[in-house]
C-alpha cells in the first residue's frame, strides 16, 4: 500500500474536500483507495454500517472511494463538550470523557499501538492510503503530541501535499513559513503545494507561483478555483463560510430560522435546506435576530442540558414559545427534540443529575444514560415516507402520555413524537430524505398559500454521486495528476 497525505497551512483550507477528490479520482482510475485520519475533531459524526463513530470527513471519503466506512479511517475521534474537556470515541465506541492536560500528557502515546493496528488492517485491503491532516503540521506548541500530521506521514512513509486557502490572503506567507517551521526530515516529506479556493485570473497569480516554486525548490501542484461543490463540512468554521452566511429574509417564501447552539452538532443536518426552492434558511444566536420565521429548528448538541440553560439566558426559550403560539412550526433533532419536550433529567454521569423543565411543548421527558447508541436506521414517518439516518445520543425519550410517534423503524421501534405543529426526532439526516423535505415544505406552501414544486426531487444518493463525479472533473482538471502519480509509483 502507498500512501498520500494532504495537510494544511492552517484549518479550513479545503483539505477534507481535497481529500475526497482524490478518493474519487483514484477509484475511478482502477486502484483500491481508502481515507484515513489517525485524530479528528468535530462535531460532525458519520455512524458506520456496525454502528461505530467516526468523523463525518472520513465517512464522505469513503463514500467517494465507493467503499463501506469503517472505524479504522478514523481510529480516534474528539467531541468537544466544553470547559477543554472532550468525549474521546476509540474505534468507533465511547472510550471516556478526557480533558486537554491529561489527553496530550498521558493518552496520546498509549493510543499509538491502537492507531497502527487501524493502519496495518488498511494496508492489507487498500492499494492506496489517502491520509487527511488537522490543522497545521507546524503548531510548534503542540508538535511534540501530534500524531495527525507529520508523525502520521512517517508511520505510513507518505508523499506530503501542504495545501493554502488564498481567499484567507497572505497564501505565500503562510506556505513559507509552515515550511520553515518544519523540521528538515518533515520538509523533505512535502513534496508538492496547492493553492485551493482561487477566484480571478489565474495568469495573474502565475509570476507567485514561479517565485514561491523557485524559493521553496517544491513544485506546485496545482492552482485549485473555488467551486461550491454540495460536500458536507466537518469543521464548525463551515458555518460561517460563504455557504452558510446568513441569507436576506425577504428573498424567500419560507423563512426558517435554526438556532444555532453554542454546542451545535451534526449541522450538516441543514445542508438541504439550503437547496430547497424558496426555503432561506438563516442561523439565529439571539433574541433580537430570532423575528417571525415559519419554521425554527432546534439542531443536535454535544451537551443538552448546558445549552438549553443558554437557552433560557438568551431569552430564545421565551421567544420561541410565543411564536409557536402564534402558529409558528418548530422541528428538534436529537438534543433539540429532547429540549422540546417537559423534562431533561441528567445523570450523575453526564454532570449535576438534575432536572431540568424544557420548553414543554412535546410530552416526553429525557434521562441521560452512561450507553450512547448510535445506529444507523430506516423506516417509514407517519406520513407515509421511507427514510434513512443515523442515531448518535446518550439520552432516552419516553412518552408521558399517548403520542402519534414520528417514524416506526425497520426493527419495530419507535421514534420521536409528531404533531402538526411541533415534529421531534432522533434522527440525524431527516431532511437528507429528500421526499420527506419536499412533502414537508409543500405543506407549509399550502397553508401560505403559495404554488406547490412537484415532488420529482433528486435522491441525496444522487446528489452525492454528482458531487463526487463533479469534484472529480473539478480536480483533476486543475492538479497535475501525473507527477501525483510518479511520487506514488517511485515510492512503490
Amino acid at each position: 500500500m502507498r500512501a498520500i497525505m494532504i495537510q494544511g497551512t492552517s484549518s479550513d483550507v479545503g483539505k477534507s474536500v481535497l481529500c475526497t477528490a482524490l478518493c474519487r479520482i483514484f477509484v475511478n482510475d482502477g486502484y483500491r483507495v481508502a481515507p484515513f485520519k489517525s485524530q479528528n475533531m468535530a462535531l460532525n459524526s458519520y455512524i458506520t454500517k456496525d454502528g461505530g463513530e467516526i468523523g463525518r470527513a472520513q465517512g464522505v471519503q469513503a463514500e467517494a472511494a465507493k467503499i463501506d466506512a469503517t472505524t479504522d479511517m478514523n481510529p480516534i475521534l474528539l467531541k468537544p463538550k466544553g470547559d477543554m474537556v472532550s468525549e474521546v470515541i476509540l474505534h468507533g465506541k465511547h472510550f471516556a470523557n478526557i480533558d486537554a492536560v491529561t489527553y496530550r500528557e498521558t493518552f496520546v502515546e498509549a493510543v499509538m499501538p491502537e492507531v497502527r493496528k487501524s493502519l496495518a488492517r488498511l494496508r492489507v485491503q487498500y492499494e492506496i492510503l489517502v491520509l487527511e491532516g488537522a490543522g497545521s503540521p507546524a503548531e510548534i506548541n503542540l508538535k511534540s503530541r501530534d500524531i495527525a500530521n507529520m508523525r502520521m506521514a512517517h508511520e505510513t512513509d507518505a508523499d506530503v501535499i501542504l495545501v493554502a486557502d488564498i481567499e484567507r490572503g497572505g497564501v505565500f506567507a503562510s506556505i513559507v513559513g509552515t515550511l520553515a517551521l518544519l523540521d528538515d526530515n518533515e520538509r523533505a516529506r512535502v513534496k508538492g503545494i496547492i493553492i485551493n479556493k482561487f477566484r480571478g485570473m489565474k495568469q495573474l497569480l502565475d509570476s507567485g507561483v514561479e517565485w514561491l516554486e523557485n524559493y521553496t525548490g517544491i513544485p506546485v501542484l496545482g492552482v485549485i478555483p473555488f467551486i461550491d461543490v454540495q460536500i458536507e463540512a466537518e469543521d464548525s468554521l463551515a458555518l460561517s463560510s460563504l455557504r452558510l452566511k446568513k441569507p436576506q429574509q425577504q428573498e424567500f417564501a419560507i423563512d426558517v430560522a435554526i438556532i444555532r447552539l453554542p454546542r451545535i452538532s451534526n449541522f450538516t443536518d441543514m445542508d438541504p435546506l439550503f437547496e430547497e426552492p424558496g426555503v432561506g434558511p438563516r442561523f439565529v444566536s439571539s433574541l433580537k435576530d430570532l423575528k417571525h420565521p415559519d419554521v425554527i429548528i432546534l439542531p443536535g448538541t454535544k451537551n443538552t442540558v448546558e445549552d438549553f440553560l443558554w437557552l433560557q439566558e438568551s431569552g430564545l426559550v421565551q421567544g420561541i414559545l410565543q411564536l409557536v403560539q402564534k402558529g409558528v412550526k418548530v422541528v428538534g433533532i436529537c438534543g433539540g427534540y429532547q429540549m422540546l419536550g417537559e423534562r431533561i433529567c441528567e445523570s450523575a454521569i453526564e454532570g449535576s443529575g438534575g432536572t431540568y423543565m424544557s420548553l414543554g411543548l412535546l410530552p416526553i421527558e429525557t434521562h441521560f444514560v452512561s450507553e450512547k447508541q448510535s445506529n444507523q436506521v430506516q423506516g417509514r414517518t407517519v406520513n407515509g415516507h421511507n427514510v434513512v439516518g443515523y442515531e448518535i445520543h446518550s439520552g432516552r425519550s419516553t412518552p408521558t402520555k399517548v403520542v402519534t410517534p414520528f417514524i416506526i423503524f425497520e426493527d419495530g421501534r419507535q421514534d420521536g413524537v409528531y404533531t402538526e405543529q411541533v415534529l421531534g426526532t432522533y434522527v440525524h439526516g431527516i431532511f437528507q430524505n429528500r421526499h420527506f423535505t419536499r412533502y414537508y415544505f409543500n405543506r407549509l406552501r399550502a397553508e401560505k398559500n403559495i404554488e406547490l414544486i412537484a415532488d420529482d426531487v433528486l435522491s441525496d444518493d444522487d446528489r452525492r454521486e454528482q458531487a463526487y463525479e463533479m469534484l472529480d472533473e473539478h480536480v483533476r482538471q486543475h492538479l497535475d495528476m501525473e507527477k501525483i502519480y510518479n511520487f506514488i509509483h517511485s515510492s512503490v
